[in-house]
């Protein structure tokens, strides 16, 4: 495991990576963001970012996604995996937001984690990205990140953030976002770029891959 000296100087390295990292979702507003980052789960932001201009288009807004029929939302986003499953927990959520909110989208993870289709990873994701709120949200890029430069050995998402929020305390919304982007250009989950990682001297794992 990192040692509290590796811990601060991953740390330090991963925000000067990315200084200002934010999402690679492309969204206006607090309803585009919850809609796109419940789009990404298992899916490429990339491929999201295509669905989402004909799916905003459609429903600007929680108003009209609550009235929104089924087989339309399942057809606008049928490239992304696991569409029929997401079309309906889209339209759910938005008729929730109508009936419990007002309207208007929550911005507590209690609140955002009631609603349909949304964990604790999607509502993290959303109010650090939104509201730069301290906290950490685990992906698959941060997960294996996290575990590879020894930051955690926990066996599920929900431990592992457990692990990273105690380590880092603070930055957090930045680091996830670091994270989730150096796992996605360096530390890749197949053919890692070690040979160019910043990182490479302080990573638990090198020794599995050709360096």
């Amino acid at each position: 495991m990192a040692t509290k000296a590796e811990i601060l100087a991953i740390k330090e390295i991963l925000l000067g990576l990315y200084p200002d990292g934010i999402t690679e979702l492309n969204y206006a507003n607090i309803y585009e963001l919850l809609v796109a980052v419940m789009l990404s789960a298992q899916c490429t932001d990339k491929r999201v970012n295509i669905i989402t201009p004909k799916l905003f288009q459609r429903y600007p807004n929680i108003k009209s996604l609550a009235k929104a029929k089924i087989e339309d939302v399942r057809h606008l986003i049928n490239s992304c995996s696991f569409f029929n499953n997401k079309a309906q927990n889209l339209i759910k959520m938005a008729q929730q937001v109508e009936q419990q909110f007002g309207g208007n989208i929550p911005l507590t993870q209690k609140e955002l984690i009631t609603l349909a289709g949304v964990g604790q990873k999607t509502a993290n994701v959303v109010m650090l990205e939104y509201t730069g709120a301290n906290l950490m949200a685990v992906d698959t890029h941060v997960f294996r990140v996290a575990h590879r430069l020894g930051l955690s050995k926990a066996t599920n998402p929900t431990k592992t953030e457990k692990d990273l929020t105690k380590k880092f305390k603070t930055d957090l919304n930045r680091l996830h976002q670091a994270m989730v982007l150096f796992g996605r250009y360096y530390c890749k989950a197949l053919n890692p770029k070690c040979n160019e990682c910043p990182l490479a001297n302080l990573c638990k794992s090198k020794k599995r891959f050709k360096v």
